[in-house]
């Protein structure tokens, strides 16, 4: 994750909150970036860690509907709402589509920073879990075919022996497999290669295989 200050990104038609709205924020250790339209913001969309205030009611493209032209690009930057427009339905379908939060304008400074900071604090978690879950799916690319069919059955408690026996090979063959993919997975126990599968949802039901 990068040490720079995270971008916040202002969308809204009007000057005036846009200038003061980062003023606050570059106050509070933040870096600025205004646009004063959606179109504006899709000519350069940004991809940096932050997020994004955005307004409901604009000329051109309004937030709603911005947010729903990001939501199809993979964007993953949190969305805020700042409207002075807001209703409950316009609120409740912003939510629902994955806006972060929806403010009243203009927002008391604490409770702005802390919608911030809570979006933040999510896309950290999120980022960080996509990251996992890639390295995992890399390790697992790693393995040889015969390897994933050992590891597939053995993350669902199947001893050595059974495996072995399923496979059609032999036990000492099974632990060679074992040992490799703990070393592809950089293991050191079961526990953790079924957390793995978990992640990579491959532990199957009872009674599927």
């Amino acid at each position: 994750m990068s040490s720079d200050p995270p971008v916040i990104h202002i969308v809204d038609d009007e000057k005036s909150v846009r200038t003061a709205v980062a003023r606050v924020l570059r106050a509070a250790g933040y870096q600025v970036s205004v646009y004063e339209s959606a179109n504006h913001l899709l000519e350069n969309v940004p991809k940096e860690r932050g997020c994004i205030l955005l307004d409901v009611q604009m000329p051109g493209l309004n937030g709603p509907q911005l947010q729903e032209v990001l939501g199809k690009m993979d964007f993953s930057l949190p969305i805020i709402f700042l409207t002075g427009h807001g209703d409950i339905p316009t609120s409740v379908c912003a939510i629902k589509a994955g806006a972060e939060d929806f403010l009243p304008k203009p927002a008391p400074k604490n409770v702005l920073l802390d919608a911030i900071g809570r979006a933040l604090k999510r896309y950290d978690e999120t980022h960080e879990r996509n990251v996992r879950l890639n390295e995992l799916r890399e390790c697992f690319n790693a393995l040889t075919p015969r390897e994933r069919e050992v590891f597939a059955i053995l993350v669902r408690g199947r001893l050595n022996k059974q495996i072995a026996y399923e496979l059609g090979t032999s036990e000492r063959t099974v632990k060679a497999h074992r040992q490799r993919i703990m070393q592809k997975f950089k293991v050191k126990s079961l526990a953790e290669l079924v957390s793995i599968a978990e992640h990579l949802d491959m532990v199957a039901e009872p009674g599927s295989h």
